[in-house]
C-alpha cells in the first residue's frame, strides 16, 4: 500500500485536496460558417415570443454573431422546468463534516477512483506532467463531481438554463450569461443543442463545468479536435488539470495537514471563517498559540476547524494548493473530501 507524505508536494501527498468559475475572459464569437446546427424533434413552446427572451436572443445574436434563426427555433423549443426553480429555492441542508464525509468516502467510490486510475493512467500522468497538478487530485475531483463520469446529470442544458435565466430572478444574469456562453459551444460545435445534458443548475460532462468554465478552461487533450467533456474522459482529465493550474496552482506545492490544537480559545481568531480566502498565517504564530505539528514551513497557511459531532474537531492546515482546489468548488469541505478520496486512491492503486 502506498500511503503518501501528507503534506509534502502534490504529485506525492496524503491529503490533496459545480465547477462554477466566471473569469473575465473576450466573449467567444460563433462560427459564421456553423449555421446549419440542426435541432431535436421537440414540440414548440414559443417560449421565443416572450419579451424578455426576445432580448436575449437579440444580445446574443448581436454579442456573438449567432444565426440569429437558429437561435429563435432554439428558444422556441426550450420549456421552463419549475421543478428547477423549486430545487434551487430549497434551503440548503447544514452539514457538519461528519456527515458530509460520509457521502464521498465511500468504497465503492473510492473502487472507481482506483478503476478510474488505471484505466486512464496515461492522460492521468501525462496531465500531471504538463500542469503540475497531482492525477490523483484529478481523479477525486471527477470522483466527486460525477463518480468518475456515472452521474453526468439527465437535465437538457439549455432548458436548464433558460429555466434560471427567465424564472429565477436572484441569479438572472449569471444564468444569462451562461446560457450564451452555452448556445455559442452548441452551435459551434454544430450540434443539436438539446442533445448536451448536464445538472440542473447548468453544469456539463465528466467535471461538471459550467458553460463559462468550458470556454475559459476546456482543453482537447486528446487531440482529436473536439473539447468533449460529456463523453470523452480524456478532455475531461486535461481540463480539470488545466482549470486548477490557471488558478495558480503551484507544482510539488504543500496542500494540506492534520494538526492538534491544545489551546481552541487562543486559536479560535485564525480559524478562517465566511469565504474561503488565500492562506496568510504564519505557521510559527500559530504553534505559539497551541497549534501542535511536526511540519515547519515558512509558507502561510489558513487554520480550519471541522465540526465531526457536537463537541468533537478536527483541525487542519492547508497550503495554497488546497486554496486553489477551493476555486473549484468555494467549500473547504468539498477540498477535504477531495483530500481525503484522492489519498485513499492513492493507497490502493
Amino acid at each position: 500500500m502506498k500511503r503518501l507524505n501528507l503534506w509534502l508536494a502534490s504529485s506525492t501527498i496524503l491529503f490533496i485536496s459545480a465547477c462554477t468559475s466566471n473569469p473575465t475572459a473576450p466573449q467567444q464569437k460563433a462560427n459564421n460558417n456553423n449555421n446549419q446546427a440542426t435541432h431535436s424533434v421537440r414540440a414548440e413552446t414559443n417560449l421565443a415570443q416572450r419579451s424578455d427572451v426576445a432580448n436575449f436572443i437579440e444580445k446574443t445574436h448581436n454579442a456573438t454573431g449567432i444565426n440569429k434563426q437558429w437561435l429563435t427555433d432554439t428558444m422556441n423549443k426550450s420549456s421552463i422546468k419549475p421543478s428547477i426553480v423549486d430545487a434551487m429555492n430549497r434551503p440548503a441542508e447544514k452539514m457538519n463534516w461528519g456527515r458530509y464525509r460520509p457521502i464521498f468516502m465511500t468504497e465503492n467510490r473510492i473502487k472507481g477512483g482506483v478503476d478510474f486510475y488505471h484505466q486512464h493512467k496515461a492522460a492521468l500522468q501525462r496531465a500531471e506532467a504538463e500542469y503540475g497538478v497531482s492525477a490523483a487530485v484529478i481523479t477525486a475531483i471527477i470522483g466527486v463531481e460525477t463518480s468518475y463520469g456515472a452521474n453526468r446529470g439527465n437535465w437538457a442544458v439549455v432548458d436548464a438554463l433558460s429555466t434560471l435565466s427567465f424564472e429565477y430572478p436572484r441569479r438572472a444574469d449569471f444564468f444569462s450569461n451562461e446560457l450564451q456562453k452555452f448556445l455559442v459551444i452548441a452551435y459551434n460545435m454544430n450540434r443539436d443543442p438539446f442533445s448536451f445534458r448536464g445538472s440542473y443548475a447548468g453544469a456539463m460532462g465528466y467535471p461538471q463545468f459550467m458553460p463559462s468554465s468550458y470556454t475559459a478552461y476546456a482543453v482537447d487533450f486528446d487531440g482529436d479536435g473536439i473539447k468533449d467533456l460529456w463523453n470523452n474522459p480524456v478532455d475531461a482529465i486535461g481540463s480539470v488539470a488545466n482549470y486548477l493550474a490557471k488558478h495558480g496552482w503551484k507544482r510539488n506545492g504543500e496542500l494540506i495537514a492534520q494538526v492538534n490544537v491544545t489551546n481552541v480559545s487562543a486559536a479560535s481568531p485564525y480559524f478562517q471563517r465566511g469565504p474561503v480566502r488565500p492562506p496568510k498565517t504564519n505557521l510559527a504564530t500559530l504553534k505559539q498559540l497551541g497549534v501542535q505539528t511536526s511540519i515547519n514551513t515558512t509558507n502561510p497557511v489558513t487554520l480550519m476547524q471541522f465540526e465531526v459531532s457536537p463537541g468533537n474537531n478536527e483541525y487542519w492546515i492547508g497550503f495554497y494548493n488546497f486554496y486553489v482546489i477551493t476555486r473549484y468548488n468555494h467549500s473547504n469541505m468539498y477540498a477535504l473530501a477531495v483530500s481525503q478520496l484522492a489519498n485513499a486512491i492513492n493507497e490502493r492503486k
